[in-house]
């Protein structure tokens, strides 16, 4: 795995994040498919940060302590505030990760919970499976909650109920 091909990734599961994110409806964010659940709004901007705030955040230190606590996500104002956080979001996580540099997914990398080891890693694994699948997962829950709520859902990696990338335009 190098930079360079995480970052041809990244360009374009970001496009479909983001479009996936424009369907969110401003007027439902504190919608919950359940009690236990994240609201539409919390999901959208915890899909939005996450890659930028793990790769940024996590990817640049040799150890991080989960004991410190990251807060809960906030409940956004607007789906216009979620796709900003987005777009800062792909930024951040494109300098950190043309920081980090193919020598650095090299490196190892450990979090702890007050003390205790709970990943030890090289950084790679920590960008393939936190940074990136981590996004594509909840990716998928909010799909789900588009659907729930009678959004169109985008193609994501092929066609869905209501949009498919291999219909031909009108000509």
């Amino acid at each position: 795995m190098s930079i360079a091909a995480i970052l041809g990734e990244l360009e374009v599961e970001n496009a479909t994040t983001r479009r996936v994110l424009e369907r969110v409806p401003t007027d439902k964010l504190s919608w919950k498919p359940h009690p236990k659940s994240m609201s539409l709004g919390e999901l959208a901007l915890h899909v939005a940060m996450s890659p930028g705030y793990i790769a940024e955040g996590w990817c640049c230190q040799d150890t991080i302590d989960f004991g410190k606590g990251g807060g809960k996500t906030p409940e956004p104002a607007s789906t216009q505030e979620i796709l900003a956080a987005h777009d800062e979001g792909v930024n951040k996580t494109k300098s950190a990760l043309q920081k980090i540099g193919d020598e650095g997914l090299r490196q190892p990398w450990t979090a702890t919970m007050n003390g205790a080891t709970v990943f030890n890693m090289p950084k790679s694994a920590l960008v393939r499976s936190i940074v990136l699948n981590h996004t594509y997962h909840h990716r998928g829950q909010l799909s789900v909650y588009l659907r729930l709520l009678d959004v169109a859902v985008p193609s994501i990696y092929g066609p869905s109920a209501d949009e498919s990338p291999f219909q031909a335009a009108a000509v």
